[in-house]
């Protein structure tokens, strides 16, 4: 008969057998891995050639494709969203605060090569880590107050900062604290991810990198009734109210009690719901005639924008987004900022 002690000692002995076989496979896997031919090898090197690496990023590149998930070499450098996967792999398994600075400037530079930044509309943006230094980017707080509007100042491997000055708010501190960013690329989607403020410096904040980017895609100028009041100014000088009906990022349908020539440029001003006040130029396109019932002394008047208004349309962008999200979980619209 065996007894109690002697199932216990069987059933310890069973499993540390069980826990050595395991760590011979783990070894053995982790060989494997480190010194064995993968999947695609010379597909791999002939990229790898055409690309010109220098023998540091050659060498970096190897590191890891050999620390990520995947068995085939050469797939990590046709697709920008495997290769943000690898390298994010790569820094979870190696600590990205322990890697050398020589080997975190040779991924930088092997993304910049692969064109895997977010400059090109041909390639997935899955990390913060594919923004570019300029890009401009919106800061949301939990508490309420309209979004930070800023851009871009630094970017390395471990972290990217951003302008934030007095003017951006209460003065509160924000280091330590988990806040939501959104970025834009036109004619594509929003973008937007919860960060770590890891620092605060003079006229900038430093956050964390995100590899979790939320995506909201947008139809190529998606329109949105709006109704807002609107103040224009013409070449001549001669200022006027009016309407702005509807709001896409490529265009806009205003009314105004002066109706205007096609190809007529004219300033206007106007309120964007938790954005705050734009000014930008329109270029009219043509006139509809007085077609609103609610503002029969209005022309209607479809215009484009034009000049510098690349931070408009992001804001637009941005504007009825929140408004389709809102609309879909069942809240209010963006409101007027104070």
């Amino acid at each position: 008969m065996i007894l109690p002690a002697q199932l216990a000692w069987i059933a310890l002995i069973v499993t540390a057998v069980l826990f050595l076989l395991l760590l011979l496979e783990i070894q053995r896997s982790h060989h494997r891995r480190v010194h064995s031919v993968m999947f695609d090898t010379e597909a791999f090197n002939e990229r790898v050639r055409a690309y010109q690496f220098t023998d540091k990023e050659i060498s970096t590149l190897e590191k890891i494709v050999r620390a990520s998930r995947y068995e085939n070499k050469d797939a990590i450098i046709n697709s920008a969203k495997l290769f943000e996967e690898a390298v994010s792999d790569f820094y979870e398994f190696r600590n990205v605060l322990s890697v050398r600075e020589g080997t975190l400037d040779a991924v930088a530079s092997l993304r910049r090569k692969l064109n895997f930044t977010a400059s090109n509309l041909l390639e997935a943006v899955v990390s913060t880590r594919q923004f570019n230094v300029n890009d401009r980017i919106d800061l949301i707080l939990d508490d309420g107050s309209p979004a930070k509007h800023s851009n871009i100042l630094r970017m390395d491997e471990r972290q990217f900062s951003i302008a934030y000055g007095e003017q951006y708010g209460n003065g509160r501190s924000l280091v330590g604290e988990r806040v939501h960013i959104r970025w834009t690329r036109p004619e594509d989607a929003v973008y937007t991810s919860v960060v770590k403020v890891l620092e605060a410096r003079p006229g900038e904040l430093v956050l964390s990198h995100s590899s979790s980017l939320e995506k909201q895609q947008l139809r190529r100028w998606v329109r949105e009734i709006v109704n807002l009041p609107l103040e224009a100014d013409f070449p001549d000088g001669e200022p006027c109210k009016g309407i702005l009906y509807d709001l896409s990022a490529g265009g806009i349908l205003l009314g105004l009690p002066r109706e205007c020539a096609p190809g007529q440029h004219i300033h206007i001003r106007f309120e964007l719901p938790s954005f705050g006040k734009e000014d930008v130029e329109v270029e009219i396109l043509r006139s509809i005639g007085r077609k609103n019932p609610e503002h029969p002394d209005f022309f209607s008047q479809t215009a484009s924008f034009t000049g510098t208004f690349g931070w408009t349309q992001e804001r637009v962008l941005q504007y009825i987004f929140e408004v389709h999200k809102a609309k879909k979980a069942g809240n209010s619209p963006p409101k007027m900022a104070n």
